[in-house]
């Protein structure tokens, strides 16, 4: 079995577009939440979003290229390029080698939406262009960047709701691990447009604490009221250490372990089974016991019963061992599709800056997360394994482990 290893990362999101913007964030628990009055005139119930600024590929693409990508391509396409220069990985060695690409999406409404607007209107099918259907479909990313980057390796779309990209960086270390590839470009990607959003604020999910946007995103408090959307993209490199070594390649971290499982339950409410389960697989894969891990990245999205059932989870897993866990979702809000990977690349760079950002809003936790270690403040700590869990729609659950690599 091959060891698996991250060595690059990317990140696109409201917290900052690149890697220093976002440390810089975290480290002082800065929140991305906005008030977008123009989601209370399409009707929304509340207006709260994560806000990302849209990238300018004017003259960093050609238009060929550019007019293929739907919103999340671009994020993915931007947070991509910059993972692949920390890895140290070139066209030369894409053309020479199989480079794959796993990358988690769940939507791409905007495209979709419009495209058939012009359709009603106009009546008249060829008025769409021949690059609607590559940004409509939920493979965009992936068929996208694979095209753009010239890659040769495995090439498809994860869609496991909002475990997504954490599905997708498990895909990729299991092919590594057994040597069906040896780079895979891996990650998570969230359109953040209005249309994307409609449909979950029509449930009811989101917050609508409207007067303190960078307060509204309160997970583990007692008052909270539910999520608040938002998005962009995350990428990482895994490769197997032997490339990683051979190419003197910097390794940020080792994956370790990946645990899954369904809930066989309700289609949106969590359960606390199918996230044990989770948790315990991804522990035994890993090799490491629950005293063994020092930071969890909750899933916590501020929802009542999804705080709830992941506190008992982690409670039932984790007991008296008390790792320090918090949730970036108070600070980015539920980044959906592309959470799982983004919160991969918030953990590493708190892992490599010995420091555990803040779950901010956090007053009066509620009873069911009281006896667990949350941090309302930066904590400065060692962070030598940490754990991320990520919850879906339909009862999907991803929990990934990864380990400081130390050269042994």
């Amino acid at each position: 079995m091959n060891r698996v290893v991250i060595t690059g990362m990317g990140i696109y999101s409201c917290l900052g577009k690149n890697i220093d913007e976002v440390r810089e964030a975290l480290f002082k628990g800065k929140s991305g939440i906005i008030y977008d009055a123009s989601r209370k005139e399409m009707g929304f119930r509340s207006a709260l979003t994560g806000y990302v600024e849209k990238p300018v590929l004017k003259g960093k693409l050609k238009r060929r290229d550019r007019i293929g990508l739907a919103e999340e391509g671009e994020y993915a396409y931007v947070a991509t390029v910059d993972a692949l220069e920390q890895a140290g990985i070139d066209m030369d060695f894409v053309q020479n080698n199989e480079v794959g690409i796993l990358y988690g999406n769940d939507s791409t409404a905007q495209a979709t939406i419009e495209a058939v607007d012009i359709v009603r209107e106009k009546k008249d099918t060829t008025l769409l262009g021949s690059a609607s259907i590559f940004q409509s479909m939920n493979s965009t990313v992936t068929m996208n960047l694979a095209t753009i980057f010239k890659l040769r390796g495995i090439n498809f779309t994860i869609s496991g709701a909002c475990a997504s990209g954490s599905h997708a960086i498990g895909m990729a270390y299991i092919l590594i691990k057994h040597g069906l590839q040896h780079q895979v470009i891996c990650g998570g990607a969230q359109e953040i447009n209005a249309y994307s959003m409609a449909s979950f604020d029509a449930l009811s999910a989101f917050s609508i604490r409207e007067s303190s946007p960078t307060e509204a995103s309160r997970p583990f408090d007692s008052k909270r009221d539910g999520l608040v959307p938002s998005g962009g993209a995350a990428t990482v490199i895994l490769e197997s250490l032997e490339s990683a070594k051979k190419r003197n390649a910097p390794i940020l971290g080792e994956v370790i372990g990946y645990g899954f499982s369904s809930n066989g339950d309700h289609i949106s409410v969590p359960n606390v089974e199918g996230p044990v389960r989770a948790l315990q697989m991804c522990l035994k894969d890993a090799g490491v016991k629950a005293n063994e891990i020092d930071y969890i990245n909750a899933h916590a999205t501020s929802t009542p019963a999804g705080d709830m059932n992941e506190a008992m989870s982690i409670d039932q897993v984790f007991g008296d061992a008390k790792p320090y866990i918090t949730s970036t979702k108070s600070m980015t809000g539920h980044e959906c599709w592309m959470a799982g990977s983004s919160e991969i690349v918030y953990s590493l760079i708190m892992m490599h800056n010995s420091f555990i950002a803040p779950n901010i809003n956090l007053e009066t936790p509620g009873k069911e997360a009281a006896g667990l270690n949350i941090p309302s403040q930066t904590v400065d700590a060692n962070i030598d394994i940490f754990l991320s869990n990520s919850f879906g729609f339909g009862g999907t659950n991803a929990s990934l482990i990864i380990k400081k690599y130390t050269g042994e």
